[in-house]
């Protein structure tokens, strides 16, 4: 059976996540959806040569949103990933002045970009070949209140530069509005965590996911939740890496809790044993961070 096609065109992508988003496509409960998208820079570099002198007000575009039948606030919206293949035959590492963790360092060169060829299954960073292993910069759902930039990450998912966000893993996004109101973009062909000069190999790609609603569900979540099969992690944005580590922290102790039917003391107790904080990104206007947790202690409850 063919998959639906969500394509990034001129109507079909947002630079921002709000509470009233109108739907590019309206996907069935349990649907399994191709979604195409373009580079974070809108094809804008192309060579070592185009150079970005700030950061666009229009960047990340995410192909969506795309509507889930039977949507409904506080609901959990579960995002099967199950393939990113990438479509172009380069990537675009670039630095920016203002942007990047070291942009205050007068020895780098702000502006500065490399374009990094494909080949194969690899990437030519310079004459040294990096493994291609795409990502998902940006991925989320219409937020409760106010309107956040597709740049910006926060309880919505949005811009979480998450290394989990790729093939073989599911994520699951707390539900604001009816629909949910999926979108994403920004992908990388490679990317560290942290993102450090704040972009990974920047590249279009191809998208496979199957969208599917839990109803009522027995826990609910305030943010972005992964299960890579290997571990249950919990993705928090905050202003700071300790207001983040700590939304991360709480987030586990309530799956926790209700997979070993523990006491929030017991739970921060266990999650101090068994958890593991790690950094998705220091790049954006918000630090995201999240806590894994080995599938062999806890289980996503959808």
């Amino acid at each position: 059976m063919s998959r639906q096609v969500v394509s990034y065109d001129d109507d079909g992508h947002v630079y921002e996540f709000g509470p009233e988003m109108e739907p590019v496509y309206t996907a069935a409960d349990g649907e399994s959806l191709t979604v195409e998208t373009i580079d974070s820079l809108n094809k804008e570099i192309q060579t070592d040569d185009d150079l970005l002198d700030a950061i666009p007000e229009e960047v990340n575009a995410a192909t969506g949103p795309i509507a889930v039948e039977g949507a409904e606030p506080g609901d959990v919206l579960k995002v099967e990933i199950e393939d990113v293949r990438v479509n172009e035959d380069r990537g675009r590492v670039i630095t920016a002045p203002g942007f990047g963790l070291l942009q205050d360092d007068e020895e780098i060169d702000h502006p500065a970009t490399e374009i990094t060829a494909v080949d194969g299954d690899t990437l030519d960073f310079d004459g040294i070949d990096v493994p291609i292993d795409p990502v998902i910069g940006t991925i989320g759902v219409a937020t409760a209140e106010e309107t956040i930039s597709t740049l910006t990450p926060h309880d919505h998912g949005g811009n979480l530069d998450t290394t989990d966000m790729t093939g073989g893993t599911t994520a699951y996004f707390p539900v604001f509005q009816e629909g949910a109101m999926l979108a994403m973009g920004d992908s990388k062909a490679a990317m560290a965590d942290g993102e450090m000069c704040g972009t990974g190999a920047e590249i279009g790609t191809d998208i496979d996911i199957t969208v599917s609603v839990v109803s009522d569900p027995e826990v609910g979540i305030d943010r972005p939740v992964v299960d890579t099969g290997e571990a249950v992690k919990s993705v928090a944005s905050a202003d700071t890496m300790e207001e983040a580590v700590e939304l991360a922290n709480r987030d586990v102790l309530a799956l926790l809790q209700a997979d070993h039917g523990m006491s929030k003391t017991e739970a921060y107790l266990f999650s101090s044993l068994v958890g593991g904080l790690e950094i998705s990104q220091v790049v954006d206007p918000l630090v995201t961070a999240r806590n894994a947790v080995p599938a062999e202690y806890l289980s996503v409850p959808y």
